[in-house]
């Protein structure tokens, strides 16, 4: 039975997925998909959740308010996160690739 591991990787993992040697637009690109999958994911659940308000309260609130309340802040607060958390693993990626 063989191994799937690569041997040569010193990183960490989420999910499986290695954090190692990312270059610029990968960690851009991985900060943003973070960010349009929060935002997706939280308005969903915003709008079933106003859905569920609406017809269990008689409520009459606009299915958009989820994306400006509810969507859109989750989108920024995953960003300013992202950004910085993949903008290290490349500059980490960077310095390692100047050491001998």
């Amino acid at each position: 039975m063989q191994s799937t591991a690569m041997p040569n990787a010193k990183g960490g993992t989420i999910l499986g997925f290695p954090l190692k040697g990312f270059g610029f637009f990968t960690s851009l690109l991985l900060s943003f998909a973070s960010a349009f999958f929060a935002f997706f994911a939280s308005t969903t659940l915003a709008i079933f959740g106003l859905l569920a308000w609406n017809v269990g309260g008689g409520h009459a609130v606009n299915y958009a308010d989820s994306y400006l309340w509810v969507g859109f802040p989750a989108f920024l607060v995953v960003l300013v996160v992202a950004l910085p958390f993949f903008g290290t693993l490349w500059v980490r990626a960077r310095l390692a690739a100047l050491r001998p």
